[in-house]
C-alpha cells in the first residue's frame, strides 16, 4: 500500500484539485481514497491507476455537492485556491507544469461536475476517451459531447489552444515595476480594453465584491486598494514567485503571504487579474 501510495499520491492530488479547485479538498480526497483501499481486495487492483483515480473523480463528485452549497451563500467572487510549489514531502509540492492553468481553474467553474470531470481527464491528465468512459461510467460517444459541451461553455474555440496564456516572468517584472513605482500610464498601456480583475476575500478581508472592469477601474484598483494592501512602512513590499506553475504576484507581511495575484494576457496584454486575499486559501501559497 505504501508503494501505491508513493507512486499515485501526486497524480490523484492533480487530479482532485483540478476537479476541486481547493488543495485542502484535494488533499482531503486522497487521504480518504488510500484509507478506502486498504479494505480493497488485492484482484480488484489490477490496474491501479484507473482504479483509483476512479476513486478519486467519484470522491470529488461528492465534495462538489456540498461545495456548491457553500459557494452560493459565499461572499463576493469565488476563485479557486493558489498552489504554489515548495520543498516538502506534502502533496502541495506537487509539479505544477502539467496543472491547467489558474485561468482554466477559474472557467471550469462554469461546468457540472460530469463536464469538469471529462475535461480535467482529458486535457490536464492526457487520459483517451475509452480510458475516461471507465473512469466516469459513460459511453465513449458521450464522453466525446460532454467534452465539446464543456469546451463551449467554457469560450474555447475548437483548434485553438485549450491553455489561456499566462503572463510571462518578463511581463510579471515589468507589471511589478509600474506598480511599484505607482505609474497609472505604464499600467494602463499594459492592460487589455476588455480587462477583467475578479478579487476574493471571502467576506473576511478587504476585496471586490464584483469583477472590475475596464482599464481605467482596472489600474484605480491596482494602485488603490491593492497598493495598500502591499505598503508596509512606506515601501511597497511585492515578489514574485511560481503559483499554480506560472509566474505570480505573492504580497506578504511579518505575519505571512496574505494576497496572490496572477495575470493572463491575450494579443501581448493582461486580460484577466485574479486577486485572492482571502486567508483561509493561502495556506497552500507559500509562507
Amino acid at each position: 500500500m505504501q508503494e501505491l501510495y508513493a507512486q499515485y499520491k501526486n497524480l490523484l492530488f492533480k487530479l482532485a484539485y483540478q476537479l476541486t479547485g481547493s488543495a485542502a479538498d484535494a488533499e482531503d480526497a486522497v487521504q480518504d481514497v488510500f484509507l478506502k483501499v486498504y479494505d480493497v481486495p488485492p484482484e480488484r487492483l489490477a490496474e491501479p491507476k484507473a482504479y483509483l483515480c476512479k476513486m478519486v473523480t467519484n470522491r470529488c463528485r461528492d465534495l462538489h455537492k456540498s461545495a456548491r452549497r457553500q459557494r452560493e451563500e459565499y461572499f463576493g467572487e469565488w476563485l479557486p485556491e493558489p498552489l504554489a510549489g515548495t520543498d516538502g514531502d506534502s502533496m502541495d509540492s506537487v509539479v505544477q507544469d502539467d496543472l491547467l492553468s489558474y485561468a482554466m481553474l477559474v472557467l471550469l467553474e462554469r461546468l457540472t461536475p460530469a463536464e469538469r470531470a471529462v475535461f480535467v481527464l482529458r486535457e490536464a491528465l492526457g487520459f483517451e476517451y475509452q480510458e475516461i468512459a471507465g473512469l466516469v461510467d459513460k459511453s465513449e460517444p458521450n464522453c466525446r459531447k460532454l467534452f465539446s459541451r464543456a469546451s463551449a461553455k467554457m469560450g474555447l474555440i475548437p483548434g485553438e489552444p485549450v491553455q489561456p496564456e499566462a503572463a510571462t516572468e518578463e511581463w510579471v517584472h515589468g507589471f511589478l515595476a509600474a506598480l511599484k513605482q505607482g505609474n497609472m500610464n505604464q499600467i494602463l498601456t499594459m492592460l487589455d480594453p476588455a480587462v477583467e480583475l475578479i478579487s476574493d476575500g471571502g467576506g473576511k478581508v478587504r476585496a471586490a465584491a464584483e469583477p472590475v472592469v475596464t482599464r481605467e477601474l482596472v489600474a484605480r484598483f491596482l494602485l488603490g486598494p491593492l497598493r495598500g494592501a502591499a505598503t508596509i512602512n512606506g515601501e511597497v513590499a511585492i515578489e514574485t514567485g511560481r503559483i499554480n506553475g506560472q509566474p505570480g504576484l505573492i504580497l506578504r507581511s511579518d505575519e505571512g503571504v496574505h494576497t496572490i495575484g496572477l495575470l493572463h494576457t491575450r494579443d501581448n496584454l493582461i486580460r484577466n487579474l485574479y486577486i485572492v486575499r482571502n486567508p483561509d486559501k493561502l495556506q497552500y501559497a507559500g509562507s
